[in-house]
């Protein structure tokens, strides 16, 4: 693929790791138990997580393997782009712009709640104009305006200040999971509801947009039991989400093809025992019939008398949230410059500026669409628009490893799918799985999405591609290599 200069190498692979943490817990690890357990899987929620985590792993190797042979910036996009080509490559890209920029917008909204009812708990009185939950406000501007000018013009600055607050927020964290196991009750473990309720049988038939594919399919839809168990999963898989985002930091990284499988498969186990102790801890502190649906965790402490250990979540999860923002922000640059970078966005995007070489023109420009989607759309119903854009390009690069293995099975592997292509194969089912219990009006918005994305590719990104003039529309680049 064409490549102007290159972005300067500052990743480890402790940083990687800490970089994967940073997106993957954030506030949610505080809530996401509590709601799944209350409203759909009971203590079963604990195996929830488990699923949910192993289909986030076999979608991890698959991206190792990717990566490790294509150690350049762009990750699920460039993968796409060498394997099937420049059309394909075009909607996954338009789908990861979905995907973070949406992210970041909304992680940013619930950042500013979070702060105001932080303020709130220490008895401030916090204007509504600082906070507030649709509607522009001055905290969500404060978060994305701050991050952005990091990330736009000292990375090292922001990779520094990332470690501190990944170090800050598990110091937090690690004191719930301490302090909640002095109150675990067996017995709140034990009583797993084992007969599924039917939830939606009637709401299915009056609003089947608010239902999800597969209920809508089946006519109905199951809470607890393992109907319960298994629903919850598309949910928790939120949580997971993001670790694909350290694959885009390879052209950064030091020993790509080595490193960056290692940090982000190490990311995402650590991640997952994190949220299965915390799910444990939640289960175990009250029944889950208890559990309060507005702050799960922080109302469990209440209820056994932690009452200092509310401003211990409200402050981790405000630095889980800043975190969270950062990568995404990281994440989307990346995806953002690689696109320009062949042509497809345009090429001003590419740019590198200072003596970090950061993409900052980039940066600059997703900072300022993420304050207009922030403070103009009402992004807190439209998470699910988030989980399709990700596990859509989690099903392409599980796909496409079936497809080099087979297309290109003399290239260098730094690392391995094993047993492929039944883990592949098992990610892509794993994954539609998780598809098929979105909405319908979620699925319904992302092929709204894509049919936009083909609009611009056909008006503009076909006639710039950097390509175009040398090898076809449908024929594939030479593989990156960086040894």
């Amino acid at each position: 693929m064409l490549r102007t200069a290159g972005l300067r190498e500052i990743y480890t692979r402790n940083d990687l790791i800490v970089l994967g943490l940073g997106v993957m817990i954030g506030a949610g690890i505080f809530s996401i138990a509590g709601r799944q357990a209350a409203t759909t899987a009971g203590p079963g929620v604990i195996l929830s997580f488990m699923i949910a985590g192993i289909t986030s792993l076999l979608a991890a190797i698959c991206y190792a393997e990717m990566v490790s042979t294509m150690p350049v910036s762009g990750s699920a996009y460039t993968y796409t782009y060498v394997i099937f080509g420049e059309v394909w490559a075009w909607i996954i890209g338009w789908s990861l712009i979905l995907e973070m920029e949406l992210a970041a917008a909304m992680v940013a909204r619930v950042w500013s709640l979070y702060m105001t009812q932080m303020l709130t708990d220490l008895g401030f009185a916090v204007p509504e104009l600082l906070s507030r939950p649709v509607g522009f406000d001055l905290f969500t501007l404060l978060i994305l305006v701050t991050l952005t000018g990091i990330v736009a013009f000292n990375a090292k600055v922001g990779l520094r200040t990332l470690w501190v607050l990944v170090s800050a927020k598990m110091v937090g964290i690690s004191a719930v999971i301490l302090i909640g196991a002095l109150h675990f009750n067996p017995a709140n473990i034990a009583e797993i509801p084992v007969d599924p309720v039917n939830t939606a049988a009637q709401a299915t038939a009056a609003e089947p947009l608010q239902s999800t594919v597969f209920g809508l399919l089946i006519g109905e839809t199951h809470a607890f039991g393992w109907f319960g168990i298994l629903a919850a999963t598309p949910a928790i898989a939120f949580a997971y989400l993001g670790f694909d985002i350290v694959a885009t930091a390879a052209e950064e990284t030091k020993d790509a093809v080595r490193t960056v499988p290692q940090g982000m498969i190490r990311a995402l186990a650590t991640a997952t025992v994190i949220y299965i102790l915390v799910a444990v801890v939640m289960v175990g502190m009250v029944s889950y019939k208890e559990i309060s649906l507005g702050a799960p965790l922080a109302d469990a402490f209440r209820a056994v008398g932690e009452t200092f250990m509310v401003h211990v979540i409200n402050l981790t999860g405000m630095l889980g949230l800043t975190t969270v923002v950062y990568v995404l922000l990281v994440g989307q640059t990346r995806v953002l410059f690689s696109m320009a970078r062949d042509g497809l966005l345009p090429t001003r995007l590419s740019r590198l500026s200072g003596p970090h070489r950061t993409p900052a023109t980039a940066t600059l420009f997703i900072g300022v669409v993420a304050i207009l989607l922030a403070e103009l759309v009402p992004v807190l119903l439209l998470e699910q628009l988030v989980v399709i854009g990700t596990l859509f390009a989690f099903m392409i690069v599980s796909a496409g490893v079936i497809s080099m293995r087979r297309t290109m099975p003399d290239l260098p592997r730094g690392f391995r799918v094993p047993l492929s292509p039944l883990v592949p194969a098992m990610s892509i089912v794993a994954t539609l799985w998780l598809m098929l219990n979105l909405k319908v009006v979620t699925w319904l918005y992302f092929v709204l999405w894509m049919a936009v994305g083909v609009l611009v590719y056909q008006l503009y990104g076909r006639r710039h591609s950097a390509l175009a003039p040398t090898i076809g529309r449908h024929r594939r680049p030479t593989v990156p290599r960086r040894d």
